[in-house]
């Protein structure tokens, strides 16, 4: 047996304080993220000032996990088709390519409320009750200079696909529901932009579904219709 092996059997023997203890000390001489140099403090530091922030910094970083959850466990394992990279700041989060074309995907979180998986109803009271929902808008608003419109609302033509991620309902990063973008409600307001609050369903149906790949076959097929 060599030393490296002899080492494991016994950390294996430590105690949970012991194997903690022996952490302790190789924190010292490895960190876990980059980031850690970038801002040169310790990833334990990062993680509490998250777990302090208010409930809209969390929000913006539960988006972003989503939207790494979306691209390495689901986009790059998708056959047959390559991860483009993006550039500038375009109104999708992952730019999906193969021999067809390419697919925009924009990927939302389901919307919470009181720390509770939103329901729709209480979005608005014509929406049904038994449905979650999610907030298809930007961060950050703004008016456009020319017609003074808000900007902060979707258009419809802006992405191909909604990925709606279900981690606060499931606790579970690679859970999610597909639709096609043309399919979501529009804004009485107006119709060019989407709804701000979309109903989605507990379960997948004929409008969403949990597999990426069937989604794209929806949005290719060029099929017209409107979420229930």
């Amino acid at each position: 047996m060599n030393e490296f092996e002899q080492i494991k059997e016994l950390l294996a023997e430590c105690s949970r304080e012991q194997r903690h203890e022996i952490f302790q000390l190789l924190r010292k001489e490895f960190s876990i993220h980059p980031l850690e140099a970038e801002l040169n403090t310790q990833a334990e530091v990062i993680l509490e000032a998250i777990h302090k922030s208010g409930d809209l910094t969390l929000r913006g970083i539960r988006g972003v996990i989503a939207q790494a959850a979306f691209e390495v466990n689901i986009a790059n394992k998708l056959a047959g088709f390559q991860v483009v990279p993006i550039k500038g700041d375009p109104p999708y989060d992952c730019l999906l390519r193969n021999a067809h074309g390419d697919v925009r995907i924009q990927v939302k979180m389901q919307r919470l409320k009181d720390r509770q998986p939103m329901m729709a109803k209480e979005a608005y009271r014509y929406l049904p009750a038994d449905k979650y929902v999610v907030e298809t808008q930007r961060t950050r608003g703004g008016k456009d200079p020319t017609t003074g419109k808000d900007t902060r609302p979707y258009k419809f033509g802006e992405f191909d696909i909604l990925a709606v991620s279900f981690h606060p309902s499931t606790n579970d990063w690679n859970k999610f529901l597909y639709t096609v973008e043309r399919w979501l409600i529009s804004s009485p307001d107006d119709p060019e932009c989407l709804l701000k609050f979309q109903p989605v369903p507990v379960q997948p149906n004929n409008d969403w579904t949990d597999d990426l790949q069937t989604c794209i076959t929806w949005f290719r097929s060029k099929i017209s219709r409107k979420i229930s």
